[in-house]
């Protein structure tokens, strides 16, 4: 019987948003339900503000048989660190990784002291996979690569045997809301200047319940990790794992994980129904296209609670168009349709900005940013990162300028200055949409 830790290793985030870190809990969730697995711990040692003295106390006591390390973007301050401390004070354990970042850039995994990269597929599959072989074999080295997952054996790294599974919605294990260290999310959240994706003063739910995404586009990751057809959870499905999370905790509002909400309409047409009918009429919000919504579905959303939605308007300056797929080519009279019918039908609306698209200008973003704000749309803007770029040979300090915070390239420019100030700048409106929010339980002050 095996006993893992789930764990993203001490950093300092970047950025947060509680849908990236839910994850962890889908994999442990997985994972529990395999028959030679005993037990599962999580730790958010990030978001927790972990010393690595206690990082140190719970590897030492934890006698793990296996680790996954979760990665990301920003994540990886503390991965060479982490892996000092768990051979030094664990040398019997396996240390595997998954996430965003070694599904874009698997190579750049293999320098660290692991024995498993999950690289493809789903992330509870390769963790799964790798759990499996080593319960089969757990003293001996495993002859090579799993699917999914690249593997280190005593000749070096061997890639893995074919492509990583993926998993239907009815096979997906949501979040054990018990577990999730909400109390340090909210702290997280409640400064709205930092843009981060949350509703301050208010708890959320995260319910994860789409992946993969048809639009293409080159700055993000979704298609590649989790391929262009969607798979969506059933209204069903949604509807019960709130009802559950909120008979089991004080939250305040949903957050709706998926790259394109509204690219199944009938779907939100038929959840929107559900809440109108009750008893479960929740807040919410969610993300997704100008191009997926009308006057209708707005109408509709908001009547049945949507508080924000989020969507990428890239850029108004046409110069940088080119690059974007045609369904994220806004123009200014469709923005500001959606904004009325935003205000309309009393939902926020959040305006996703890439600052230094190729084609754009300071001034075209500078234009982008202060029409969406003319409309009361509240703005969020980061750096454009091409994810494409990352190669295995890049040192983490390289890797981490791929965070969507600071320009990729570090050769000085002199536009710099204004490139950066977009993203952090002072923000003087920050959002009230908390106010649409009734409070059921204090929360972390401001």
């Amino acid at each position: 019987m095996i006993n893992v830790l789930i764990i993203w290793p001490p950093h300092v985030p970047s950025y947060f948003n509680a849908g990236h870190h839910t994850p962890m809990y889908s994999v442990a969730g997985h994972v529990r339900g395999l028959p030679h697995v005993q037990q599962v711990d999580v730790c958010e040692a990030g978001v927790l503000n972990m010393n690595w003295k206690a990082v140190g106390d719970l590897l030492y006591q934890g006698e793990y048989d296996v680790i996954a390390m979760m990665n990301d973007f920003d994540a990886i301050d503390g991965f060479a660190r982490f892996t000092e401390y768990a051979r030094a004070l664990s040398p019997n354990t396996r240390l595997i990784t998954f996430g965003r970042l070694s599904s874009m850039n698997p190579g750049f995994f293999r320098t660290y002291d692991l024995d498993a990269v999950v690289e493809s597929g789903d992330y509870e599959c390769g963790v799964a996979s790798y759990l499996s072989a080593r319960a089969e074999q757990p003293a001996e080295e495993l002859p090579g690569g799993l699917p999914g997952v690249a593997v280190r054996t005593a000749e070096g790294w061997r890639g893995p045997s074919g492509t990583g599974a993926v998993l239907e919605p009815g096979a997906w294990t949501l979040p054990d809301v018990a577990e999730i260290p909400y109390a340090a999310y909210d702290r997280l959240y409640v400064r709205d200047e930092d843009k981060f994706c949350g509703i301050p003063f208010r708890r959320e739910l995260v319910v994860p319940v789409a992946r993969g995404c048809p639009i293409g586009c080159e700055f993000c990751e979704v298609p590649e990790i989790f391929g262009l057809r969607e798979r969506r959870l059933s209204v069903d499905a949604t509807v019960e794992y709130i009802e559950r999370a909120y008979a089991a905790a004080p939250f305040e509002y949903v957050a709706f994980y998926a790259p394109t909400f509204t690219l199944n309409r009938r779907w939100v047409s038929e959840l929107c129904g559900r809440f109108l009918a009750g008893p479960l009429s929740p807040r919410w919000k969610c993300a997704t296209t100008v191009h997926h919504l009308d006057e209708e579905l707005v109408g509709e959303m908001g009547a049945a609670g949507c508080v924000r939605v989020s969507v990428g308007l890239e850029t108004l300056d046409e110069a940088g168009h080119e690059g974007l797929p045609r369904a994220k080519r806004i123009h200014r009279e469709r923005f500001s349709r959606l904004a009325a019918w935003c205000d309309k039908a009393g939902v926020e609306l959040n305006a996703f900005v890439i600052v230094g698209l190729p084609g754009t200008t300071v001034s075209g973003t500078k234009d982008t940013m202060a029409f969406a704000r003319s409309l009361g749309a509240r703005v969020r803007p980061t750096m454009y990162t091409p994810i494409h770029h990352l190669t295995a040979d890049m040192s983490p300090g390289e890797v981490a300028r791929y965070n969507r915070q600071l320009r990729t390239d570090p050769a000085p420019s002199p536009d710099d200055r204004d490139w950066h100030g977009f993203v952090f700048g002072p923000e003087d409106r920050p959002t009230t949409v908390y106010e649409r929010v009734p409070r059921h339980a204090p929360q972390a002050s401001r």
